[in-house]
């Protein structure tokens, strides 16, 4: 008997894509390491996008206590999604295989291998995470306008970039041909509007897998933290990056922080925007984010 608690079991949700085939190269050795810790293991790869939210929302309505989603923030974002629409009962836990693996970092497992990550897992936590939603689809880490978008829409279409450099190279291409939405920012008694960079709604610190877009989050404490970053120019952005990454640019005055329970968006074209990484279009110029407070269990390794 391993070191885990005995009569677990750890229900795997695969994608075999993620970190250009990584959780597929890794989802044998992960199965392994939880065996290790005494746990049983039934392991099922994703077979396309969305895929990841059904077997999640089977797994949990058939009695599953835990939940692990094995890849990047993408299928991070498909399992919270299925485990919250099945009532968020069983836990999730992360065995990172992606390239940004944010998710992964509020949960302690961010940067380990398959078998100390799955060390961290079985003597884990049972935290209540805080999970935004908007247009009908929950976010758990961030949610993202104007810029951000941008750079997914991009980077969606370089796949052969892989670790930092798909995160660095689609932000430099994407400024070049990049033109500020005019955005109204609601949140509380607080209102921002006029040409923005970006808009950042925030569960968790970090974004694009090295930018602290919001350094004092908090994903347990029932609100949810907005970074707002003002249109600025070329030499100013450029500048402007290894602040963020530090999470020092909050002395900027292009930048304002905004904390709130509901934050409703308004742009003057249809809203694009991403969540968790993942871009959406859903075709309206307004919407309005909530935060559901700790609703979704995590194993967070001590």
């Amino acid at each position: 008997m391993g070191r885990g608690i005995p009569h677990l079991t750890a229900h795997l949700v695969v994608n075999p894509a993620a970190g250009r085939g990584t959780a597929r190269r890794l989802k044998d050795r992960v199965a392994r390491a939880f065996q290790r810790e005494g746990w049983s293991v039934e392991s099922v790869d994703t077979r396309g996008p969305g895929h990841g939210s059904t077997l999640a929302a089977e797994f949990s309505r058939a009695g599953a206590e835990r939940v692990i989603a094995v890849g990047g923030d993408g299928i991070v974002h498909e399992v919270a999604n299925g485990l919250l629409a099945a009532g968020g009962r069983a836990a999730l836990g992360v065995v990172p295989a992606g390239s940004g693996n944010d998710f992964a970092k509020l949960l302690g497992v961010h940067g380990h291998a398959p078998e100390p990550a799955v060390r961290r897992i079985a003597s884990a936590t049972v935290r209540r995470f805080d999970a935004g939603k908007v247009a009908g689809e929950y976010f758990v880490n961030t949610l993202g306008f104007g810029f951000g978008p941008e750079v997914v829409r991009i980077r969606n279409g370089m796949p052969g970039l892989k670790g930092f450099l798909s995160y660095l190279v689609p932000v430099l291409k994407a400024f070049s041909g990049f033109e500020p939405p005019v955005l109204e920012v609601r949140a509380g008694a607080s209102r921002e509007q006029g040409p923005v960079m970006m808009v950042e709604v925030c569960n968790g610190t970090t974004a694009g897998g090295s930018y602290r877009f919001a350094p004092a989050a908090d994903p347990a404490d029932g609100v949810l933290d907005v970074c707002v970053i003002r249109r600025v120019g070329l030499v100013r952005f450029l500048t402007a990056l290894p602040r963020v990454m530090k999470g020092t640019h909050g002395t900027m005055p292009e930048v304002k922080f905004l904390r709130a329970r509901e934050i409703t968006i308004c742009g003057e074209e249809p809203l694009v925007m991403h969540l968790d990484g993942e871009l959406r279009m859903p075709g309206t110029r307004e919407c309005t984010i909530m935060v559901e407070p700790g609703a979704l269990p995590v194993l967070v390794a001590s």
